[in-house]
């Protein structure tokens, strides 16, 4: 009854709209804990981060890799013009249009508003929907394409919990009130960490300010989050509580402190939570291990772009393209493809990537909305371990060419050598990830076999 309640709000609404416009809009909406599409699909986010507002010229091309990886999403840094040159109307019509040729889903977010309140400069959140509202005619009508996140890590630390709460939902009221029904994205205090808990404890505050009810919490999780506890709490609490989050950016380190990333994908995976790395290209030197590929180069993936695209859990493995634009289902190379699980099929169901999703032992488990059968394989969490993510090949001859990586399982496994950090049998242990040595790359890192390598130099040098 209260789904049939809901979707009548939904049709009233929409014939209201249709009265004052020539199309109504529809587009995504939040169900609970579960972000949903135009058709009514759970959707959840497997993307990458865009630095459009600084490197402009490379957006066009990158979209097109990043949609090569399998993601289905990715979030573009725009700026107002308060602290970057501003991002014209038409070139956001330009990032989603190429968005929608690639079959992305678009999350556009205003950089200028970070660390409100401790950086110099930093605009308010009122100036960004001035910003939205000045672009709201490309905006209208890509609701079921495009997710407003309204201005990135808006408030530094220190700020109070009314100050978030309010500054959000004036926000929110003025959006709405201009015909801006997209679903909107809010990120967390703390510069995006909410390390003091602000969000988790004030986010239905802010979701009951929202007229739509239609606001997704965005935490970024870096070195607060630095374990697998600090991980599943705060993201198994919003879930428990029927609140919808995305992690909005995290990468491996950040400032040379770890990241739990392994736990972050993981867990997110697990709970149906979407995340966003940070990012494709374009890092300063001091940040650059949070580059995804080197120099925009899709060839050249990092250690930290490894682990996104192709780890366990990673976008290769768990990404499912918006029904939008897959006719209705929501489908593709990742877990979500029922008998076609990335972690293989037995006579003809699919296996159980976690064996912890069979908990009573009868052999049977429940994943991506499906049953699934439990094996000796069941190996995102596998019996010989993982590393950075990825499973690690429990027999030593399924690496019959010495490159470091085997296939078990009908997957890829990561073979680790028990020797030092130089390489052993074409293997480098580099500060802890598994990466095959270059043949005809002297330094540095490179890209072959269809594969990160890494020299033997720089192995040689950690």
């Amino acid at each position: 009854m209260l789904k049939f309640h809901r979707h009548l709000k939904r049709i009233m609404a929409a014939m209201a709209a249709a009265a004052l416009c020539s199309s109504a809009y529809a587009g995504f909406y939040t169900d609970g804990a579960t972000l949903k599409d135009g058709n009514g699909n759970p959707f959840v986010m497997r993307g990458v981060n865009v630095p459009h507002a600084w490197f402009g010229s490379q957006t066009s091309q990158s979209l097109a890799d990043i949609s090569a990886t399998g993601a289905n999403s990715v979030r573009v840094v725009l700026s107002s013009g308060s602290r970057w040159s501003r991002t014209s109307a038409s070139d956001v019509q330009s990032i989603i249009d190429t968005c929608k040729a690639n079959n992305l889903i678009a999350v556009l977010e205003v950089h200028d508003t970070t660390g409100y309140g401790e950086q110099a400069g930093a605009q308010t959140l009122s100036g960004a929907v001035d910003y939205w509202l000045d672009i709201a005619s490309v905006l209208q009508g890509e609701e079921d394409y495009v997710i407003i996140n309204i201005g990135n890590e808006p408030f530094g630390n220190g700020a109070s919990a009314s100050e978030w709460v309010n500054g959000h939902a004036n926000a929110i009221n003025r959006l709405r009130s201009a015909g801006l029904t997209h679903t909107l994205m809010v990120d967390a205090p703390n510069w995006g960490q909410d390390w003091q808990g602000l969000m988790r404890a004030n986010a239905p505050a802010v979701l009951s300010a929202d007229v739509d009810n239609n606001v997704v919490f965005s935490v970024h999780m870096y070195q607060v989050y630095d374990t697998a506890n600090k991980v599943q709490s705060y993201i198994n609490g919003f879930v428990s509580d029927g609140l919808p989050l995305v992690v909005g950016e995290f990468a491996a380190d950040h400032f040379a402190e770890d990241v739990a990333e392994g736990a972050i994908l993981q867990t997110a995976q697990n709970a149906g939570v979407g995340y966003l790395g940070w990012s494709w290209s374009g890092n300063s030197s001091d940040l650059a291990s949070l580059d995804i590929v080197e120099n925009f180069n899709p060839s050249n993936l990092t250690s930290w772009g490894q682990t996104l695209i192709n780890g366990a859990n990673g976008i290769a493995a768990t990404s499912a393209t918006a029904s939008v634009y897959s006719g209705g289902n929501s489908n593709n190379g990742g877990n979500n493809n029922g008998g076609n699980a990335s972690c293989g099929t037995q006579d003809g169901n699919p296996i159980c990537c976690d064996v912890n999703s069979d908990p009573d032992g009868d052999g049977w488990g429940w994943e991506n909305n499906q049953s699934c059968v439990v094996t000796n394989s069941s190996n995102n969490n596998p019996a010989c371990g993982t590393q950075d993510g990825t499973p690690i090949c429990c027999d030593a001859n399924s690496d019959p060419d010495g490159d470091g990586w085997g296939w078990e399982n009908e997957q890829s496994c990561v073979a680790v050598s028990t020797g030092d950090n130089s390489s052993s049998g074409g293997s480098c242990d580099w500060h802890g990830s598994i990466y095959p040595v270059c043949q005809n790359t002297s330094s540095g890192w490179g890209w072959e076999n269809d594969q990160s390598c890494i020299s033997q130099m720089t192995c040689d040098s950690q």
